[in-house]
């Protein structure tokens, strides 16, 4: 916990080669929680995990680091992927509510603003990509995996990998993340018992770097994942007491 109030918010970005977007990125991010009215009265956190970046993108988060009291900065020792990204994230944050972002540009910063008046009502609010920019091949692989997704976890959300997310903490402190999970966050939150809202936001071209996921790394992964997620969602504890008040331990239903 940090010294002082406690963040209304911590921004987690996963930085694996973002040279090239990191000082664009930070600025929007800056521009956008600067504005928010919880900004007036507490402070908010970015944090940028480095995912073994090999491009310099290291020492420019370093450098914005120094530059601005906001951000935060985390290095890995090697590439361990995004989920332990994320989770390294989370472990470190101390914010109420946990903001997920790519630092690939290709999110409007500005839809966090959309999507916060949600999370006064839900849990977990995710963006949808609705008017996605990607090329035919990312397209159809997402739409095939998030397809087959939804027949087995029956979650309702469209895209599940879209990583604009924003997430009460109480959620992050529940669900356990093993690698490649975080496709599935939608799922994991319903299983636990919390609500989960999905929201359409912008999308663009990447312009900058290479993306990291493909068909092989996207689709197939995820579908053997899915047999690890539809085997928890059949076999997580479920049950209720007559007397919840005055228990501990209920799962929320």
């Amino acid at each position: 916990m940090t010294d002082g109030p406690r963040p209304w918010a911590s921004v987690i970005v996963p930085i694996k080669d973002e040279r090239e977007n990191l000082a664009p990125l930070i600025e929007s991010l800056l521009s956008v929680m600067r504005v928010h009215p919880s900004s007036r009265t507490r402070p908010f956190e970015i944090i940028l995990v480095d995912d073994g970046s090999t491009d310099g993108s290291s020492e420019v988060m370093d450098r914005l680091a120094a530059q601005y009291h906001e951000v935060k900065t985390f290095h890995f020792d090697r590439n361990y992927g995004k989920t332990a990204a994320l989770d390294a994230g989370f472990n470190n944050s101390d914010g109420e509510l946990i903001i997920h972002t790519d630092g690939d540009l290709q999110q409007d910063s500005e839809d966090i603003l959309k999507l916060l008046p949600y999370i006064e009502t839900y849990d977990l609010v995710c963006g949808w990509r609705k008017d996605r920019q990607d090329n035919l091949v990312r397209k159809m692989s997402s739409w095939v995996g998030n397809f087959i997704r939804n027949i087995f976890t029956h979650d309702g959300v469209h895209d599940t990998g879209c990583p604009l997310k924003i997430f009460r903490r109480p959620v992050m402190e529940r669900v356990q993340l093993f690698e490649g999970l975080h496709r599935f966050f939608p799922a994991l939150a319903l299983m636990c018992g919390f609500t989960v809202k999905e929201v359409s936001v912008r999308h663009y071209s990447r312009i900058h770097g290479v993306s990291k996921f493909g068909v092989g790394n996207r689709v197939f992964k995820s579908l053997y994942d899915l047999i690890a997620v539809r085997w928890m969602i059949r076999r997580v504890l479920t049950y209720k007491y007559r007397n919840p008040s005055s228990a501990r331990g209920a799962h929320r239903q």
